[in-house]
């Protein structure tokens, strides 16, 4: 393995770490309700859209029906493992067809 990567591997990790950190260390000083409070909240829901949605722009048919897969349990279902495992299986199942 080339040294660059080894470098970049171990700075990614530090700035990965370092990031928990400061959010466990700096967490309780953000307010816990009001506006800012629930934007906060819905950060990781835009952070996962902003990440599927232009791959499900210029995906085929079976990541589209995967994404409908994953709608429809997510309506029904109060967690995010249930209906992301689904939507997985669901695109692996008809990518083989």
């Amino acid at each position: 393995m080339r040294v660059e990567l080894i470098l970049l591997f171990i700075a990614m990790g530090a700035i990965n770490y370092g990031l928990r950190a400061a959010g466990m260390l700096l967490g309780e000083f953000l307010p816990s309700e009001g506006r800012f409070a629930a934007a906060l909240a819905q950060l990781p829901a835009a952070i996962l859209i902003s990440l599927v949605a232009p791959l499900l722009l210029h995906g085929s048919w079976a990541d589209w029906a995967g994404a409908g897969v994953v709608a429809a349990i997510a309506s029904r279902s109060e967690g995010l493992l249930l209906p992301l495992a689904a939507g997985v299986a669901a695109v692996a199942l008809l990518r083989l067809l």
